[in-house]
């Protein structure tokens, strides 16, 4: 009767605590878990339908279905590849470049494996909307003239070829993150990849009929605004959610987001008033999702100071970027892919190394490190990430070219790709 007792208020106080046993090592968090999950929810969300609406709403109309297919189609196929492979790819006992085939379709994955406070399959979940959206930004490098079978084989390839590796690089044991390299949210794993592989593509494939000489301005900049509300929200599970726990970590992130995300819009929208005469909604928009990629790497490690910095550098220098890439280098990189979140990633990655410093009084992260060290590891981690990154593009590309054409027809492109690709029309009105 004693030992009964003994078990009820044991069983009540874990219970109360929030935890349940998983095994005889290791627990499930409760509120862990429920904040993963909805991380995962926002992560998701984040793709569909924002990301979704913030690109299709930037192409003209009679391509807008094209880009949401892809993001949609992108979607399904990752998943599905994160299942098979991709996961354990990345994130199984592998070497230093490559994870294993351990957890190949989710092998050893059940209700009552744990990740450090949660539950494996929520991890893994999680970690698979990253790998979703990764590729989905790079459509905005190719957007209005890819052939949509193209697309999907080029965004598996891509995903077990650059993402995967990569990923096990920085988060699945691999040398990176033996070597110290700070990246808490994804600006290596997620921004320099899709910079550099939206760059790449945007070169390989070439410009859109009538670029840089024809205006190609947005269709619909109320579905790019509200894509870009999303994509804002969305944000904190990205950043909040990679903590991995329901903690001050995870609330500093998302502060720290925000932050960076404000600076960088109002930035952006006055360098545009200043340079052209009149903020636009593209700019501010544009400017916040600056703010937000560069913050990425960053947001486990610095403080609101750092952040502020962080998000007015964002907006500058990406602002830069994106009229220096297309006014001057006259690269048709569509949607602004590189010269947003890969400069961002890039930035945000380098910056980490300083306002990690728990040195900077106002300005101070949460480590104790020593800035140039740290900035070297940074350096390291973000040059052969891009290298990398757009060696694989290439070679990618090339071969995807010789087995299927990479991009319509020009009369095709002059139909627009809703009509010729799908059959279909984003309006009919």
């Amino acid at each position: 009767m004693r030992r009964t007792l003994q078990g009820v208020v044991a069983s009540t106080l874990c219970v109360a605590a929030g935890y349940v046993q998983a095994d005889d090592s290791a627990v499930i968090n409760q509120g862990d878990t429920a904040w993963m999950l909805t991380s995962t929810a926002l992560v998701l969300f984040m793709t569909i339908p924002g990301l979704s609406l913030f690109y299709g709403g930037l192409v003209r109309n009679k391509n807008v279905l094209s880009v949401l297919m892809q993001c949609f189609a992108i979607t399904c196929v990752v998943s599905l590849l994160w299942l098979v492979v991709g996961y354990s790819l990345a994130f199984a006992d592998g070497n230093g470049f490559i994870g294993g085939l351990d957890k190949a379709m989710f092998a050893g994955v059940s209700e009552g494996t744990v990740k450090g406070t949660i539950p494996e399959s929520a991890f893994a979940l999680f970690q698979l909307t990253f790998a979703i959206i990764t590729p989905a930004l790079v459509v905005g490098a190719f957007a209005e003239r890819m052939r949509f079978g193209a697309c999907l084989l080029f965004a598996a390839l891509w995903v077990l070829a650059v993402y995967a590796p990569v990923c096990h690089w920085v988060w699945g044991g691999g040398w990176l993150g033996e070597l110290g390299v700070k990246d808490f949210a994804g600006g290596i794993v997620v921004h320099i990849t899709a910079g550099a592989g939206a760059l790449t593509a945007a070169l390989v494939i070439g410009a859109r009929r009538g670029f840089p000489t024809q205006g190609m301005p947005p269709h619909n900049m109320t579905l790019t605004v509200a894509g870009a509300g999303m994509l804002w929200v969305g944000w904190f599970g990205f950043n909040g959610g990679s903590a991995l726990a329901a903690n001050g970590d995870a609330a500093m992130a998302m502060l720290v987001t925000h932050i960076s995300a404000s600076a960088g819009a109002f930035v952006w929208l006055v360098a545009e008033w200043i340079r052209f005469g009149k903020p636009s909604a593209l700019g501010a928009v544009t400017g916040m999702v600056a703010g937000l990629g560069t913050i990425t790497p960053a947001s486990g490690f610095v403080g609101p100071a750092g952040a502020l910095l962080i998000g007015l550098s964002a907006g500058l220098l990406c602002f830069a970027a994106t009229n220096y890439l297309k006014r001057t280098l006259h690269v048709d990189d569509s949607l602004d892919v590189f010269p947003v979140h890969g400069v961002g990633g890039i930035l945000g990655t380098i910056l980490t190394g300083v306002f990690a410093s728990n040195a900077l009084g106002l300005f101070s992260g949460q480590d104790d490190i020593q800035i140039g060290h740290q900035l070297g590891v940074q350096a390291i981690g973000a040059i052969s990430t891009l290298v990398y990154t757009v060696v694989v593009t290439f070679v990618l590309l090339k071969v995807i070219g010789a087995i299927t054409p990479l991009r319509v027809t020009a009369e095709e492109e002059t139909e627009g790709l809703d009509v010729v690709l799908h059959n279909e029309s984003g309006y009919n009105l």
